[in-house]
């Protein structure tokens, strides 16, 4: 769907910081600049190499140069044991690597409930979804919806929002997104619920549902007599334990993403990114990405979207405060709420005990163990390429490329010089993603609008480490909810934009389908 939008998002608006009046004026692509990044501005040397570096391969009869090395520098050796993501950047000073392990133990720590004799680790909930980070990202890797009426739906839950109409009240963000273009769709978190719904309660505490899901299998007939199924999933929320959801509630699946590259991906440069949106589809190739924008609760200000599956955070120091809140409960100096996402209708919740130690901030981890997770989360290592030279992988890329599947996996970006991050600092790294909205056709859609993603609209997924999934997670479960099965069953789901890509791959030769398969397993 066209979308209004300016050339090289030089779009003027007049917008002021959250829960101000209107009337600082500022321009988008100025906004879209990473403040928490100190970058130093490269030279027009630097930008002819960089193009040269990052610019398509039309030769196949090879790997190309540095291609082994995914994650650039920060690139670690490929283990073939579960802990193949969990390795610190190949390139990080030995002296950071201690902060490395401090991080680790963060996000493996068991949060539990107050009152507790455990100060540093209290204030779990009192709803919730998980009392750990790796709970749900296991081994740093991909999460998994229900495997059977016996196992915990703790890696996937449901988010939830209502539809809001007209533009009364709107908050800075809305605004901003309405000026950029006024059919943004308005949402708000259920009034009871919030905006996720969490299957835990601490004691006494009831949980908000049981998170259920069921499917329909569908035959795909592809060339060569070959076939396929996919399941087609239906989800509900059960045992709603305070009240029905809101008229009109819009329900969406999330499973917990893997973990690896999330540095790599915040320092590719925002104008990289923006060159790459084409809301209108100028070009007529029937792409047209989307740059997510979204309000940084750190800096008071609109900025690109780039993690989640619908781009909803813009740092990684808020993505991860916001499944601390979210997801266990636990309050930071960005979300400090001690009830974490209990409403004000939900007043049993919010009056419980809380892990706060009475500070004005009302935070349950302070600003340096945010910072020990954030730089944990920063700088999990991007494992190297296997088989690059492999005839059949040599092949499968051939297949990726011709097909048009690069329109949106993008293979290379060259990262920002950043003066204090070493590791993440001009890197040519590989993450096959634009990390842009694109519609992904009915098929897909949750038909839950987030920012200015509408209900058919996903970020392109990053597939590095994808080979590694079954290896690190013990499941080969792919998309946003964890749908499909095996890569070809994700690549079968693919629609909207992507359909006549799909469509290639279920009419071309078996072999040449087999070919790019193996070529996927190889990232």
């Amino acid at each position: 769907m066209p979308r209004l939008c300016c050339p090289a998002f030089m779009l003027t608006l007049a917008i002021g910081g959250a829960g101000s009046a209107m009337g600082d004026t500022v321009a988008l692509n100025r906004d879209l600049v990473q403040p928490h990044l100190h970058v130093v501005p490269r030279t027009a040397q630097e930008t002819t190499r960089i193009a040269k570096a990052v610019a398509p391969t039309t030769d196949f009869s090879g790997a190309e140069p540095f291609e082994t090395n995914s994650g650039g520098g920060a690139t670690v050796r490929a283990r073939d044991n579960a802990d193949a993501f969990s390795l610190v950047s190949g390139n990080a000073p030995f002296e950071r690597q201690l902060d490395f392990q401090l991080g680790n133990g963060l996000f493996t720590k068991i949060w539990v409930s107050s009152p507790s004799s455990t100060l540093a680790s209290d204030g779990l909930g009192p709803l919730f979804n998980a009392r750990s980070c790796q709970s749900c990202h296991l081994k740093d890797g991909r999460g998994h919806p229900p495997e059977g009426p016996d196992d915990s739906a703790i890696s996937i839950f449901l988010r939830v929002s209502v539809p809001v109409e007209g533009t009364e009240h709107m908050s800075a963000i809305e605004s901003y997104l309405h000026a950029l273009d006024p059919n943004t769709e308005r949402t708000a978190p259920d009034p009871v619920y919030g905006g996720q719904l969490q299957d835990f309660g601490v004691q006494g505490h009831a949980a908000e549902y049981s998170f259920g899901v069921t499917y329909k299998e569908t035959e795909i007939a592809l060339s060569d007599g070959e076939t396929a199924s996919l399941r087609q999933p239906s989800y509900r929320a059960a045992n709603l334990g305070y009240g029905p959801l809101a008229k009109g509630a819009m329900l969406s699946p999330r499973v917990a993403p893997q973990m690896i590259g999330l540095g790599l991906l915040e320092a590719i440069p925002a104008q990289d990114i923006l060159a790459l949106a084409d809301p209108e589809d100028a070009d007529g190739d029937g792409i047209s990405g989307v740059a997510q924008v979204v309000w940084s609760h750190e800096y008071d200000r609109p900025m690109l979207g780039r993690f989640g599956h619908k781009a909803g955070q813009p740092t990684i120091r808020q993505q991860s405060a916001s499944a601390f809140a979210g997801d266990i409960g636990i309050s930071s100096t960005l979300f400090n709420t001690p009830a974490g996402d209990c409403t004000s209708l939900q007043t049993k919740c919010r009056a419980a005990p809380d892990g706060s130690t009475g500070t004005d901030a009302l935070t349950e981890i302070s600003d340096e163990g945010l910072d020990f997770v954030t730089f944990y989360s920063r700088n999990l290592a991007v494992p190297e390429r296997r088989d690059v030279d492999d005839p059949v992988v040599l092949r499968g890329k051939e297949v990726f490329y011709r097909t048009g599947c690069t329109s949106c996996h993008v293979p290379k970006f060259v990262t920002e010089r950043l003066a204090e991050q070493p590791e993440q600092s001009f890197q040519l790294i590989w993450p096959y993603s634009d990390l842009l909205l694109h519609d992904m056709g009915e098929g897909l859609a949750d038909m839950r609008p987030e920012g200015r993603a509408n209900g058919r609209e996903w970020r392109t997924a990053p597939l590095w480490g994808i080979g590694l999934t079954e290896t690190v997670s013990g499941h080969s479960y792919f998309l946003h909810d964890g749908r499909a099965r095996s890569l070809l069953e994700a690549v079968l789901w693919h629609g909207g934009e992507a359909a006549n890509q799909r469509d290639a791959v279920i009419d071309m030769p078996a072999e040449s389908r087999a070919a790019l398969i193996r070529y996927l397993e190889s990232l």
